[in-house]
């Protein structure tokens, strides 16, 4: 186990009977760079090292019947207090589950101040309900449908909340241009060459001409979301906002 930094943001501690599959995000990328640079901490405990039987069986057939197994709740319970021995302060432990509160960009801050994190990855037919009851602070969702366990969710709520860590980016104007950062999806992004297949990039993006380029990006970052996001749209428009999206509304809607 990796010993805390005083310097270390946040501190996340995974209780998962699978930590290899975590080398996708640990070993590479920004998240590897944030663990090199103390930015961030992520350690793994496995609930088989806590299982009271000669098999580390951590799993059992639930009370009344039904199809599958359950995650018994001692290793569990074992697992948790042992995450939360390795940590300084308090900290919030999460359930990854399809009946958790989905997760949304929104979120991110409100869990980056938390800044001590224990994720359980659930796996069968799930965890044995006295632990949800009485040990659990949050119930996460990724999406409205069902995985095989809490791994790959656990997976994209670390990778979505160290990316906005102070220090994981760089350049914070990245950050700040991204899909969601202002309620609209991104607008279509150019590299070279200027011309490739005899498909050109916008003329507007080579003029040079800021504020076109502004309105531009803005104007398509709009129709993307009507298109593909509406309810995104629930926010309050700027004047120019409500300007350019009506303007292309009028326009969609000659061409239906």
């Amino acid at each position: 186990m990796k010993k805390t930094d005083d310097n270390t943001l946040i501190w996340f501690r995974i209780i998962t009977i699978f930590p290899d599959m975590f080398r996708a995000i640990t070993n590479y990328g920004i998240i590897k760079k944030a663990i090199q640079n103390n930015i961030i901490n992520i350690d793994f405990i496995n609930p088989r090292d806590f299982s009271q039987n000669k098999y580390k069986s951590i799993d059992d057939r639930p009370y009344g019947g039904g199809p599958g197994m359950l995650m018994s709740a001692e290793p569990l319970y074992l697992s948790i207090q042992h995450a939360k021995s390795t940590l300084k302060e308090h900290a919030t432990i999460i359930y990854m589950s399809p009946q958790g509160k989905i997760f949304q960009q929104k979120h991110i801050p409100i869990l980056i101040n938390k800044k001590r994190i224990i994720f359980i990855c659930g796996r069968y037919e799930g965890i044995d309900q006295r632990i949800i009851d009485n040990y659990v602070n949050e119930e996460w969702s990724i999406g409205e449908y069902i995985l095989t366990g809490g791994e790959l969710a656990s997976m994209i709520m670390i990778d979505s909340i160290s990316r906005l860590i102070p220090g994981v980016i760089k350049k914070k104007e990245s950050i700040e241009a991204e899909t969601f950062s202002n309620n609209l999806l991104d607008y279509p992004n150019y590299t070279r060459p200027r011309k490739i297949k005899n498909i050109s990039v916008p003329k507007v993006l080579l003029s040079g001409n800021h504020k076109k380029i502004h309105l531009w990006r803005l104007k398509k970052s709009l129709e993307k979301t009507w298109l593909n996001r509406p309810d995104l749209l629930n926010k309050k428009l700027t004047t120019e906002e409500t300007i350019l999206l009506n303007q292309f509304k009028k326009k969609y809607n000659k061409k239906l």
